[in-house]
């Protein structure tokens, strides 16, 4: 049996007790050390795992010994702290937004390649379970050819005194922040994603960023994706995705998730919802078998830069207010398949 390998983490904040609840009861990990520039925080969030705090992440990546760090700390950060640890042989599990750029996305895939180290970016939608189902349902052509695909990120949060909002250390706004998921879940159905545009909407909570964005993409197989993103306003909604077909339909719930054919009136359930916690386990016990030589990430270093390249080209269409160009360093993703290669195959 694999031993379970030692992961430090690197911010204490909000997310991190995300990290927390999920290694709760898990085999294949444990947290030994925590990190945070607030000492009080590092000493509260180590002393409810078991774990040994720290104030620099430099002393603790030189005092333990460590399989993987999780980087839980603003983007403006991740650069600095990643290729520190993966030049030191540690694997790292960085949350996203990755970075707050494409260069400093690829310095990051640079460190990781010449070390050798493993390199992931957190994404947990990849990992809820309906999400995974609803692709393999799309994918087998149960629904026909792929035409539209929708999704939604919008709750009213008050964003005035959180560094997301705050563009020297988060990148942006909403875009960036839950963008980021969007782009990663379309890129998930889609494949590669060619061109964006994106429309703002009144800003209401008076930010120096966006708080409410529409985004458009095209793939490269010619399926246009749509999201909604907001801070500021909640659509109500019992879902936050949605797959249309040529024959049929998919619903991705937050409760439920459900598909049906055009020529059937019957709805089939085929899973019960968003559950975070066991997303949170699912993505990190994908990291562990990938350090362990057991499988393969789920969300490899290029779809890392490609979801950092989506977002720079979503800003630049914004700013510009045009169609904008992907410039992407990906050449070998296989774009998602029409009905005949799947039923083919």
């Amino acid at each position: 049996m694999l031993r379970a390998l030692r992961f430090g983490i690197v911010g204490t904040g909000g997310i991190a007790k995300s990290y927390e609840a999920a290694f709760a009861g898990l085999d294949r990990g444990m947290l030994v050390a925590a990190c945070d520039v607030d000492l009080a925080a590092s000493m509260a969030f180590a002393g409810r795992v078991g774990a040994t705090p720290y104030a620099s992440f430099e002393e603790m990546a030189a005092a333990e010994q460590l399989d993987a760090v999780i980087i839980c700390t603003p983007p403006c950060t991740h650069e600095a702290i990643a290729v520190y640890c993966l030049n030191r042989g540690i694997a790292v599990l960085c949350e996203k937004p990755l970075t707050i750029s494409v260069p400093s996305a690829k310095r990051i895939l640079a460190a990781a390649t010449s070390s050798g180290s493993l390199f992931t970016m957190a994404s947990k939608f990849r990992y809820v379970a309906d999400v995974r189902r609803a692709r393999e349902i799309a994918h087998s052509g149960e629904i026909g050819d792929i035409v539209l695909i929708e999704n939604a990120f919008t709750s009213r949060v008050d964003m005035s005194n959180r560094w997301n909002s705050d563009a020297k250390l988060s990148g942006g706004g909403v875009l960036i922040d839950n963008g980021t998921h969007a782009v990663d879940i379309l890129r998930y159905f889609l494949g590669t994603l060619t061109d964006v545009q994106i429309f703002e909407a009144k800003r209401i909570q008076g930010l120096a960023v966006e708080d409410t964005v529409r985004l458009f993409v095209r793939s490269a197989s010619g399926i246009i994706g749509t999201t909604d993103l907001s801070w500021s306003i909640d659509k109500e909604l019992g879902t936050f995705l949605h797959i249309y077909g040529s024959r049929g339909a998919i619903l991705v719930g937050w409760k439920e998730s459900r598909y049906h054919r055009s020529d059937s009136p019957e709805w089939h359930v085929f899973g019960s919802g968003y559950d975070k916690v066991s997303a949170f386990r699912s993505q990190i016990e994908n990291f562990c078998d990938a350090i362990n030589g057991t499988g393969e990430l789920l969300i490899t270093p290029l779809d890392a830069l490609a979801s950092v390249e989506a977002i720079s080209a979503a800003y630049a269409a914004l700013e510009r207010n045009r169609w904008e160009t992907i410039r992407s360093a990906l050449d070998d993703v296989i774009p998602f398949p029409t009905v005949a290669h799947a039923e083919a195959s």
